[in-house]
C-alpha cells in the first residue's frame, strides 16, 4: 500500500482495506492495487478529523497515479480486476485456476502490481521531500 514508505504502517489500515482484493470484494470492479496506492495518498495528505483541512495536493497527486494506472493497464483494454485478471471471483473453479492454472493472468497482475507499487513509491518520496521544505 505504500504505508511503510510514508512511515504510517498501521496494522488496522492494512485490515481496512483488505477486501479491496478481486476488484472491490470480488466484485471485478476498480483494481485494488489502485485503491491501496489512492489509501496511501490519502494518509499523507488527508485530513485526520472532519474539522481539518485537506492539503489540496491529495488530488493532483491522485489523478497522477490513476493516470499512471491507465497507460499500464492500457493493453488489457480497462482497468478493473475484470480487465486485467479475467476471473470470475465467485466461482470457485475460476479462482483455483486463476491460482494455479497454466493459462492463468495471475502473472500479469503480479507484474502490473510490482510496476505499479515502484511508480507508487516515487511519486511518494517525491511529494514526502516537497512535505519536509
Amino acid at each position: 500500500m505504500g504505508l511503510e514508505k510514508i512511515d504510517q504502517m498501521d496494522e488496522n489500515v492494512v485490515k481496512a482495506v483488505g477486501a479491496y482484493g478481486g476488484g472491490i470484494a470480488s466484485s471485478g470492479s476498480v483494481c485494488g492495487i489502485l485503491l491501496g496506492a489512492v489509501a496511501a495518498v490519502s494518509a499523507l495528505h488527508s485530513r485526520g478529523s472532519l474539522e481539518g483541512r485537506e492539503n489540496p495536493r491529495m488530488w493532483g497527486v491522485g489523478q497522477k497515479l490513476v493516470k499512471q494506472f491507465e497507460q499500464l493497464t492500457e493493453e488489457f483494454g480497462g482497468n478493473t480486476c475484470k480487465d486485467i485478471a479475467h476471473v470470475n471471483w465467485n466461482d470457485r473453479d475460476s479462482v483455483k485456476t486463476y491460482y494455479s492454472g497454466s493459462d492463468s493472468r495471475r502473472e500479469l497482475c503480479i507484474k502490473l502490481t510490482g510496476d505499479f507499487a515502484y511508480n507508487l513509491g516515487i511519486i511518494l518520496e517525491k511529494e514526502l521531500k516537497k512535505l519536509s521544505k
